[in-house]
């Protein structure tokens, strides 16, 4: 049975809207009525979609790792329990309380009912179920055991959501207290320091070197600073442009992976992302070269995606896994000696596993170890920018005492 999107009134005059199923518009419409709302608008919901996004592929609806995760455990607990993939699909749209959630299940489940694969039917979602789900999924079907491939997904997923949880928690902390750190220096320059200065210079008093030179950065943050904010805003703007043409961002990837700190810890977790997705894929009896192609894809880092593609023609032409990796240099010792120790043991699937799991314990660490140093770092800089500016107001007071004795 199809689902609609439907808009109505209800008996306030109010605007609501959800997904229902129907054999036709008009019996939606009926069910509406029934339920004392006024129909304005029911379409099908792949068309509803399509008339938003301008025509092809479904492009509407966007789900959170969260929501991902928790649909992905549900529909393999429930087709794990035995129940029918329709009806698994019905039931989770019936439970969730999420407009998007509940439409892109419904889309999902009336392609189902029409006769599509659930991974064709999820190909009408890319924005909500990424290449290396689809592909899994698909996998699973051929080989008859989608609950387990499921179930695999969503540890994927909510291991993803616990980390992306666990680096925004951890970086609360430090934004808020630059963001503190901008404002109270900026508040000091260009108001707090001119007025109490401007008390010695009309007293016709010479002011001491740091507290002229302190005048002088106060009169540029007053005279430039609203001019370098809307610089700023206008570089950030003309990067993030320059961002979309793919020579451009090869290149700032290739900078950004020279960095010491920050390029070792971008390599890492592009790494266990690869390692992963090539885990999972094998795993789900996706073919080697496949699995390849598509864990090449979902790397962030341009020059680490290209080195997968060659590896991955080097791999059709008989070459082993490690030592394609091996000879692009993109790819850390440690995941390449793992990869190798599978190839050779026949536990590719575990050791994959084993080093995404390395570097994420890795880069977790990195993290770590620098929001713990960064805190105090810059609690130290900011107390001695602070220092500067209290001496640099002091001074003057100071040798207005001694002419005074």
């Amino acid at each position: 049975m199809p689902a609609f999107e439907y808009a109505a009134l209800n008996l306030k005059g109010r605007r609501e809207k959800g997904v229902l199923e129907g054999d036709s518009p008009r019996q939606v419409r009926q069910q509406l009525r029934e339920r004392g709302l006024t129909p304005l608008n029911v379409e099908p919901v792949d068309a509803a979609s399509r008339s938003r996004s301008g025509g092809g592929r479904l492009r509407r609806g966007h789900l959170d790792a969260g929501e991902l995760a928790l649909l992905t455990r549900q529909l393999a607990t429930l087709l794990r329990a035995g129940a029918p993939l329709e009806e698994a699909l019905a039931n989770i749209a019936s439970q969730t309380r999420k407009a998007a959630v509940k439409r892109v299940v419904m889309g999902v489940r009336s392609r189902v009912v029409e006769g599509y694969s659930l991974g064709k039917a999820l190909g009408e979602y890319p924005n909500v179920f990424s290449e290396l789900y689809r592909a899994t999924v698909e996998a699973g079907e051929e080989s008859g055991h989608l609950d387990p491939v499921l179930e695999r997904l969503a540890d994927y997923t909510e291991s993803r959501q616990v980390m992306q949880q666990k680096v925004g928690a951890a970086l609360i902390y430090p934004v808020m207290l630059t963001l503190v750190a901008i404002l109270v220096l900026a508040g000091l320059l260009g108001y707090v320091v001119p007025q109490v200065v401007q008390v010695f210079v009309d007293m016709g008093q010479q002011l001491p070197l740091l507290t002229r030179m302190l005048l002088a950065v106060s009169q540029a943050v007053q005279d430039y600073g609203l001019w370098a904010l809307g610089a700023i805003i206008l570089l950030t703007w003309v990067w993030r442009r320059l961002l979309r043409l793919e020579p451009f961002r090869y290149r700032a990837h290739q900078l950004l992976m020279r960095l010491p700190f920050v390029g070792n810890l971008y390599r890492g977790l592009n790494s266990a992302r690869f390692a992963r997705t090539l885990s999972i894929l094998a795993g789900s009896g996706v073919p080697i070269l496949d699995a390849m192609e598509i864990a090449g894809r979902v790397l962030s880092s341009l020059p680490m995606r290209k080195a997968v593609r060659e590896a991955t023609e080097r791999v059709r032409e008989g070459s082993l896994i490690h030592k394609a990796l091996e000879r692009s240099g993109q790819f850390p010792p440690m995941t390449v000696y793992l990869i190798a120790s599978g190839e050779s043991s026949g536990e590719l699937e575990q050791m994959l596993e084993r080093a995404a799991e390395q570097q994420e314990r890795e880069a977790d660490m990195a993290i770590t170890t620098a929001l713990a140093l960064f805190e105090p770092l810059l609690i130290i800089i900011m107390g001695a920018l602070v220092l500067v500016i209290v001496l640099a107001i002091l001074l003057p007071i100071f040798e207005l005492n001694q002419l005074i004795q």
